[in-house]
């Protein structure tokens, strides 16, 4: 399917990306966590300078839309100031770093995900869209969260590292689970990884050394919206929410905030009380994945967000609706996923963005029509 550009990288701090709403700049919040302090700065600077929209992302990071090319040296120069970017431009593109959110001071997920960004300098030059992940709680929690290389709990209670599109990983323990996996994106970058971009692509056979056959733990149960171990889960519909209306709650309840892969907040430490803008129950809205689309996004023919929020509360299972058939907001697959084409929808099952349909050339009206009687 043609009509779309596949950049091959996400934009960051200091390498921003142009949408028809002004520039995305994407902010990776050490351990996917930030101190009350931090999350009102930011909050302020994307009033300051953007739209005031914040989207948190399938990678748990956070993207400030509608910034300018005049005041984006300004934006980066107070998120730097707040610890939320780091100094060289080399090592934020490399701190794509997964954490399961229930991690807690000095366990192992902890541990692990400090000493990896203490070392990314030693990370090669990695393709753009790959991540990693540290998932080393007391049970997986990441394994459908987008990543190329994982440490993980291990079915007998030890830790593994396992390269995505592997059933089973390596033994590895705490102390040298970092440097194996360091050394593990070495390889993929000199077996001709770069070609592939993604570990899940990539059909070299792994090194004698990392082909182990340990298997992951079962996983955790899926975090809700609601009262949480860690404290109020939130849920945001489409991952969107205004700054302001953020920089409000978090001013009343003074809490750290954690970001979640899943569109969730946690609010550490907080009653599960009603927020503007946030939701405490599973609602359907928050099983649709929907990008910005058009005209927010110059690549996508279709407005996106409208007819998902109508298709929400009709459809069975997980649906994915994208302006494009890059698929930017849900990488796998969904039950149903309508896919903007020449201004119009393609409707595909149990497929990704772009695979091939069962139905083409939708209006709004027809998608609705049809997903509305499944």
């Amino acid at each position: 399917m043609s009509g779309f550009e596949v950049k091959g990288w996400c934009p960051d701090a200091w390498r921003p990306m142009m949408a028809g709403d002004g520039l995305l700049v994407r902010v990776r919040p050490p351990l996917a966590r930030l101190d009350a302090a931090q999350m009102l700065g930011l909050c302020e600077a994307a009033i300051r300078h953007g739209s005031g929209l914040i989207d948190l992302t399938s990678r748990a990071n956070l993207q400030l839309r509608g910034a300018t090319e005049a005041n984006w040296p300004a934006l980066v120069a107070e998120l730097r100031a707040l610890g939320l970017v780091d100094p060289d431009p080399v090592r934020e593109a490399r701190g794509a770093i997964l954490i399961n959110p229930d991690w807690r001071d000095g366990d192992d997920s902890h541990r692990m995900a400090s000493e990896l960004r203490a070392r990314l300098d030693e990370l090669p030059d990695l393709p753009g869209k790959v991540g990693l992940a540290i998932d080393a709680g007391a049970a997986p929690m990441l394994a459908g969260a987008p990543a190329d290389f994982r440490i993980e709990r291990a079915a007998g209670g030890g830790l593994l590292l396992r390269a995505e599109g592997r059933a089973r990983g390596v033994a590895v323990t705490p102390g040298d689970a970092v440097e194996a996996l360091i050394r593990l994106a070495h390889w993929f970058v000199a077996s001709g990884g770069r070609a592939a971009g993604r570990m899940a692509r990539h059909a070299a056979p792994l090194p004698t050394w990392a082909a182990g056959d340990a298997v992951p733990a079962p996983a955790a149960a899926p975090l809700r919206p609601g009262a949480g171990e860690m404290g109020a889960v939130y849920g945001l519909p489409f991952g969107r929410i205004e700054a302001a209306g953020l920089a409000a709650f978090v001013r009343c309840h003074a809490a750290p905030i954690r970001l979640t892969p899943w569109r969730l907040l946690i609010a550490e430490g907080v009653a599960a009380d009603p927020a503007a803008g946030m939701l405490l129950e599973d609602a359907p809205i928050l099983h649709v994945d929907a990008c910005v689309g058009a005209p927010a996004c110059p690549q996508a023919s279709v407005a996106t967000r409208d007819l998902a929020a109508r298709l929400a509360p009709l459809v069975q299972g997980r649906l994915h609706i994208s302006g494009c058939a890059k698929g930017c907001a849900r990488a796998r697959a969904a039950d149903w996923v309508l896919t903007g084409r020449e201004g119009a929808f393609d409707l595909a099952r149990n497929a990704r963005a772009g695979a091939t349909p069962l139905h083409t050339g939708l209006s709004p009206e027809r998608a609705v029509a049809l997903l509305g009687a499944c």
